[in-house]
């Protein structure tokens, strides 16, 4: 399995247990939809290695608390900690309506409702507060942040977003 073909879940950031339990701090609004895992990727040394789950639950609600199989010690949870687990983009749930992934918009036309079309999105960008989308119009990057409010829809079908800028901020980048 190769990394471009997985989504990001989490990274362990945490011992539980003498016994080898992990605390993975999750990268989801719906720390739920995890909880029937049977075995995840585990990125070492750049390769993705399956690890297979003998028990999992919530921790506080926003920590997934894991047992690994063959992880029985300690000494074997250290040499998990700070390590990022992924799994297949086919597990990842469809969204419909407004809601996207980001790994599915790239390529997306970005038309927007006074300028007509913008340019193809390239990459997002969620480095920073304000996660953008990051255009290309013909060499010249356009930077739109990702808000309900200025999106007005999302064409599955002829691949396209639909959007109202804020007033001035196309004008920033023409």
């Amino acid at each position: 399995m190769q990394k471009k073909d997985c989504f990001f879940v989490g990274k362990i950031v945490k011992k539980y247990s003498f016994k080898g339990e992990v605390l993975v701090k999750l990268d989801t609004d719906d720390p739920e939809q995890f909880l029937k895992m049977e075995s995840v990727f585990v990125e070492t040394n750049k390769n993705l290695i399956p690890f297979f789950i003998e028990q999992l639950s919530l921790h506080k609600s926003t920590l997934l608390r894991i047992k690994f199989e063959e992880v029985d010690t300690e000494a074997d949870a250290d040499s998990l900690m700070r390590k990022e687990l992924y799994l297949p983009l086919d597990l990842l749930p469809k969204l419909s309506g407004n809601k996207f992934y980001y790994h599915e918009i790239i390529g997306y036309t970005v038309v927007d409702a006074t300028f007509g079309e913008l340019g193809k999105i390239k990459g997002v960008n969620d480095n920073t507060a304000q996660h953008l989308f990051e255009i290309d119009r013909n060499g010249t990057e356009i930077l739109i942040p990702i808000n309900d409010d200025i999106i007005k829809e999302v064409d599955r079908v002829h691949k396209k977003i639909l959007l109202e800028a804020p007033e001035g901020l196309i004008e920033l980048y023409l």
